[in-house]
């Protein structure tokens, strides 16, 4: 349970590693693909990695958690000083030690971290987005800004200065790819829960596109699978694959130790939509997942990508 401290004082203390050890369990035991992909990082760039996903589930259960149903904008205020008091290297709670840690390793910049919680306050004053514009900023705030912080961990490539013709060259950061994958998952994340929002009274779908396809938010709510409803997932299908696209565009220029566990991740999520598709678009009464063996067919060719492209 996720409950936030008045008091700058640590509840529990922890050591760092037992702080990173916790962060290893929750991003195991809640992110199982993600996790995955997180092996095939070097340890101090995945241990970084499971201290952001820890911060940002944590956020995200705020409200989408069981506690969902207490949590006001004045708890997301407090969560936003917390967080303040973990960038100053104040920790609360035993995770946030290995967050503290992370921040003085790497050179993260504490604004993805406000722009997510703004997205947590989107979650609770609206429950329809009419435009995909709208949905577009929704996603950013809530997971390409997971790209931004994940970036500043990754690294970028650095040009061989040994080599007369690079000594000009500048270093390209893939910002927009990497907000671009945050988006493309979260896009798929969707797609994905279709129903299990639903059943909590929520459309991410953007009306506008329900009513390009013919499509109620009463078919909708009643789970209702035919032609008008394929169409439209094909729709937003093809817009999830666009961002993945895009996303690629950067892996070259990421650090070489860490692009094929990129490369793997991207493979694996964007795996989902082909899972919708053979499910026939059925998202209601079908999860859509990869199985096990298909994600280990992903590492060779992930890693054949990582060296080639």
């Amino acid at each position: 349970m996720l409950q936030l401290s008045k008091s700058p004082c640590m509840r529990t203390p922890a050591t760092r590693s037992d702080s990173y050890e916790l962060c290893r369990q929750i991003t195991a035991q809640y992110a199982k693909t993600f996790y995955l992909g997180t092996q095939l990082m070097p340890q101090a760039k995945r241990q970084a990695i499971w201290a952001i996903y820890v911060w940002c589930r944590r956020t995200d259960e705020l409200v989408d958690g069981p506690m969902a149903s207490s949590t006001t904008l004045e708890t997301l205020d407090r969560w936003e000083e917390q967080l303040e008091l973990i960038f100053a290297g104040h920790p609360i709670d035993p995770v946030d030690v290995a967050l503290v840690d992370t921040l003085g390793r790497f050179s993260l910049d504490i604004q993805p971290f406000r722009d997510m919680i703004a997205g947590q306050r989107m979650d609770l004053s609206r429950n329809r987005y009419n435009t995909f514009d709208d949905l577009n900023l929704y996603c950013y705030r809530v997971a390409g800004t997971v790209g931004l912080m994940s970036l500043a961990v990754m690294g970028t490539a650095q040009p061989d200065l040994s080599v007369p013709w690079n000594r000009d060259q500048s270093i390209y950061y893939p910002k927009e790819e990497a907000i671009a994958l945050g988006i493309a998952n979260q896009l798929t994340n969707i797609l994905r829960d279709v129903g299990e929002d639903a059943r909590r009274g929520r459309i991410y779908l953007p009306l506008d596109d329900l009513a390009l396809f013919n499509y109620t938010e009463a078919d909708l709510f009643n789970g209702i699978v035919d032609e008008r409803w394929r169409e439209l997932m094909r729709f937003q299908i093809q817009r999830a694959r666009k961002f993945y696209t895009l996303a690629e565009e950067g892996i070259a220029a990421l650090h070489p130790d860490i692009r094929w566990p990129v490369w793997t991740a991207l493979m694996l999520y964007r795996q989902i939509l082909d899972e919708i598709e053979r499910n026939e678009y059925d998202v209601f009464n079908q999860r859509a997942y990869v199985p096990t063996w298909k994600k280990m067919m992903c590492l060779p060719v992930a890693q054949l990508r990582a060296r080639v492209l």
